[in-house]
C-alpha cells in the first residue's frame, strides 16, 4: 500500500512538473509567434533601408546585431525575417499534417488497393533524402517561398500518413468503434468523431516536433537560392548573404543562425514536453 501511494505521489509530482514546463514553453512559443506577427512594428529601423556609410558595422548600442554589407540593421532584418520563416513553416506543417493524416486514416480504414497504392507512393518519397528530393521539386517549380513550401509539402506528408494509418488500424477493431458501427454511425462520423480524437495526440506531437525540421529545410532551400528571393528578409537567405563575410563580419551569418537555433529549440522543447504530458503513463 505504501509503495503504491509513494509511486502515485511521485507520478503526480512528475506530472505537475511537466505541466509547468509545458506552460513555460507554450508561453515562449506564444511570445515568439506574437513577435513574428508584429515584427514590422517592433523593428527599430526599416529592414530594407540601405545606408552604405553604416555598412558592416559591428554590434553596438545603436545596432544590436550590427549591420550588413548594405548598411541595413541586422536586428530589424532578423525580426522582419521571422514573419516569413516562422509562419511559412507553420503553414507547411499544417498542410502536411492534414494531408498526411487524412490519407493515412483512409488507407488504414479502407485497406485494399487504395492502401497499397498510397503506401507504395509514400515509400517512394521516403526512399530519398528529404532535402535532396525537395531541391529537385523546387528546382522544377522555380524559386519563391510558395514553391519552396510546395516542394517540402510534397515530401513531408508520408510521415504523417504512415503514423495515422497505423493508429487507425489499431483503433479500427476497438470495442467502442464496433459499438458505434452497430449504432448506425456513417463512415465519416466513425473517422472524424471517433477515430480522429483518439489519434490526435500522437499526430499533434509529431507535428510540433516536425516544425523545427521543416524550418531548417525551408531555410536550407532559401540558403541555396530556391526559397525567398532578395531583398526580402528571411533567415536562410540572410545566412547565405553573410557566409562570404564570415571572417570580416561574422554577425551577418550568426544573427539569423542564432534566430533559427533559438526558434527550433523552443518548438522542440514544446514538442518533447507535450509528448510527456500526453503520455498515458502520467495520467492519474
Amino acid at each position: 500500500m505504501r509503495r503504491g501511494a509513494a509511486a502515485t505521489g511521485k507520478q503526480k509530482i512528475k506530472k505537475d512538473i511537466t505541466k509547468k514546463k509545458l506552460i513555460v514553453f507554450a508561453a515562449l512559443t506564444l511570445i515568439l509567434l506574437l513577435a513574428a506577427a508584429f515584427a514590422r512594428y517592433l523593428c527599430p529601423y526599416d529592414p530594407n533601408e540601405q545606408n552604405l556609410l553604416l555598412a558592416q558595422k559591428p554590434p553596438g548600442v545603436e545596432h544590436w546585431m550590427g549591420t550588413d554589407r548594405f548598411g541595413r540593421d541586422m536586428f530589424s532584418r532578423v525580426l522582419a525575417g521571422s514573419t516569413i520563416s516562422v509562419y511559412a513553416t507553420l503553414v507547411l506543417v499544417a498542410v502536411v499534417t492534414v494531408t498526411g493524416t487524412l490519407a493515412g486514416m483512409i488507407c488504414g480504414w479502407r485497406g485494399g488497393v487504395i492502401d497499397t497504392v498510397v503506401m507504395r507512393v509514400a515509400d517512394l518519397f521516403l526512399a530519398f533524402p528529404s532535402l535532396v528530393f525537395a531541391l529537385a521539386v523546387a528546382g522544377v517549380l522555380g524559386g519563391g517561398i510558395q514553391n519552396a513550401v510546395i516542394a517540402l509539402a510534397v515530401i513531408g506528408w508520408p510521415k504523417f500518413a504512415r503514423l495515422a494509418r497505423g493508429l487507425t488500424m489499431a483503433q479500427k477493431e476497438a470495442p467502442y468503434l464496433m459499438a458505434a458501427r452497430l449504432a448506425g454511425s456513417s463512415t465519416p462520423k466513425l473517422l472524424f468523431k471517433h477515430i480522429l480524437p483518439n489519434i490526435a495526440g500522437p499526430v499533434l506531437v509529431t507535428a510540433v516536433l516536425d516544425i523545427g525540421t521543416m524550418m531548417m529545410e525551408l531555410a536550407g532551400l532559401s540558403f541555396l537560392g530556391l526559397g525567398v528571393q532578395p531583398p526580402v528578409a528571411e533567415w536562410g537567405s540572410m545566412i547565405n548573404d553573410g557566409r562570404s563575410m564570415l571572417q570580416i563580419a561574422p554577425w551577418m551569418a550568426l544573427a539569423p543562425g542564432a534566430a533559427i537555433f533559438v526558434t527550433v529549440m523552443i518548438f522542440n522543447l514544446l514538442g518533447d514536453t507535450l509528448r510527456d504530458y500526453l503520455d498515458p503513463r502520467q495520467r492519474g
